[in-house]
């Protein structure tokens, strides 16, 4: 069976990757009404995880590279909970920590990250609001942590 959304992250080299576990007394989703809530996803990608303060361990290019994985985790979240990423309505809203040296304000670059990928896989549907915050210190001390809350079908 075809899947639009799945052809898409295709054409853009990406691939969903499987569905993390949750690292703490929490579920990944909870879905009520047509809205789905997603707990806070990290940038681990297999073996490999995204660690440290930006910018003075990560660069701020790690770190927004670090918020795409966030995005492709969370997405194979949805994909698991309701079956495709084709009955996504919309992404409503996008909030994302970023572990910040003291004296870093570029957060919004890092979550640009997750947000231009939102809308390069979903076109207008992807686009959400947002906020960006500097944090003192995330779990497993990676770099970004980024939950959604999205939009779908009955």
């Amino acid at each position: 069976m075809s899947s639009p959304i799945l052809d898409k992250l295709a054409e853009l080299g990406l691939q969903l990757p499987a569905v993390p576990a949750p690292v703490a007394a929490y579920v990944n989703c909870v879905r009520t009404g047509n809205l789905l809530f997603l707990s806070g996803g990290l940038p681990i990608d297999g073996e490999r995880r995204i660690i440290g303060k930006v910018p003075t361990d990560v660069s701020v290019d790690e770190a927004k590279e670090g918020a795409r994985i966030v995005i492709l985790n969370r997405l194979a979240v949805i994909q698991e909970e309701i079956g495709s990423l084709d009955k996504i309505v919309r992404i409503v809203a996008l909030n994302g920590f970023v572990n910040s040296a003291p004296d870093f304000h570029g957060h919004p670059q890092v979550i640009n990250g997750a947000s231009e990928l939102l809308v390069e896989i979903f076109g207008e549907k992807g686009k959400h609001s947002r906020t960006a915050l500097g944090a003192a210190a995330l779990p497993l001390n990676v770099a970004v942590e980024i939950n959604l809350i999205v939009e779908v079908e009955d």
